[in-house]
């Protein structure tokens, strides 16, 4: 474990914007994870716990606490079975990315969709990551968390989790501390069903069709850095959360409300996307109603933030952004998109000591 005294955090977020932490732990263990979380707890201390940095915006004052960065390291093959599949437990601080790649090696299907988004492991259960028709919870089995609440270790099944939409238990709450998660793979050398039309194009496949896993995570991979969601270090349309903005879920009656907006404003021909929600909502494109609200790929430019060039649901930082220009630029769009259809947009990364 290791402990530095007013470390930069910038450099550790997708964005890299924030100031400096006023004591930063950098946990390489699950017990030392464990024991800065409980060391800073006992001491009234603020905590945060920091990932892989992907979905966070920090503030620029920086954290008067402790940071408890997860380094944590560890992929386990629990067990391997013909008609089960196999059971993977990942440690916290494994870059995503390295265990979709880890899993296609082995042909371990379930996540292949999910390829190319930055982050930790542990991360993926907080929001339900999900990309290009998958979700990590389609493949998760259980999650080992630190409850900070009853000072013990928690296990949840996938059922406990509370899944939904970039959406979990774990979201809202800052008491559970995601420690392993653990997995369950089908075995095989072919993806899971094909589920997002333009990923179906480029493979030049039907929907619903299954493709082999190292294709499957080329295609997904070309189309997460066309959209400029694949991280580059020389490409500032990569520095930013990813997606800022969730795509909004409306009742039937709210969608039929959007629909009258949208014609009022762009003619009787224009209609928002719309896709099937389980519960019987609709779920329509942030995207589609950012862009026809006047902000285009590259709004704010030449400013410090600015809508990517690539793709309008990221915000941003062109080389020398705060947290309040992200989240002034961040506000703008809300704000004009419901001026215009009357629809809130919700932000997907956690902003830290701060709200839209």
């Amino acid at each position: 474990m290791r402990t530095e005294a007013d470390a930069p955090l910038a450099p550790l977020t997708t964005m890299r914007v924030g100031g400096p932490a006023r004591r930063l732990v950098v946990a390489e263990t699950t017990e030392e994870l464990i024991g800065a979380v409980r060391e800073a707890d006992a001491a009234g201390e603020p905590v945060l716990v920091l990932g892989g940095g992907s979905n966070v915006v920090l503030p620029d004052a920086g954290v008067d606490g402790t940071v408890v960065h997860v380094a944590t390291r560890g992929i386990t093959r629990e067990s391997v079975d013909a008609c089960a599949g196999a059971l993977v437990t990942v440690a916290a601080g494994e870059s995503w990315d390295d265990v979709v790649q880890h899993a296609i090696a082995e042909g371990w299907s379930g996540i292949e969709a999910l390829s190319g988004i930055p982050g930790s492991t542990g991360a993926t259960p907080v929001q339900n990551v999900g990309a290009y028709g998958q979700e990590v919870a389609q493949t998760i089995a259980r999650v080992r968390t630190w409850d900070r609440e009853r000072q013990q270790v928690r296990t949840f099944a996938a059922l406990d989790c509370a899944f939904t939409y970039r959406n979990s238990l774990f979201k809202a709450t800052s008491r559970y501390v995601v420690l392993e998660v653990s997995f369950q793979f089908v075995l095989g050398d072919l993806s899971a069903p094909i589920a997002y039309a333009d990923l179906a194009t480029q493979l030049d496949t039907d929907l619903g069709a299954r493709v082999p896993l190292a294709e499957a995570r080329a295609a997904v991979l070309a189309q997460r850095s066309n959209r400029g969601m694949v991280l580059d270090p020389q490409d500032h349309d990569t520095w930013s959360c990813g997606s800022f903005f969730t795509n909004p879920i409306l009742s039937v009656p709210q969608f039929d409300a959007l629909q009258a907006r949208v014609h009022d404003r762009l003619g009787p021909d224009a209609a928002p996307p719309r896709f099937a929600d389980a519960d019987g909502n609709v779920k329509t494109s942030a995207a589609w109603l950012i862009e026809r609200a006047g902000f285009p790929k590259g709004f704010g430019m030449p400013g410090p933030a600015a809508i990517s060039t690539k793709h309008t649901l990221a915000i941003t930082n062109r080389g020398g952004a705060t947290a309040a220009d992200v989240l002034t630029l961040a506000r703008t769009v809300r704000d004009g998109v419901y001026s215009a259809f009357g629809v809130t947009l919700v932000n997907e990364p956690i902003l830290v000591g701060a709200q839209l």
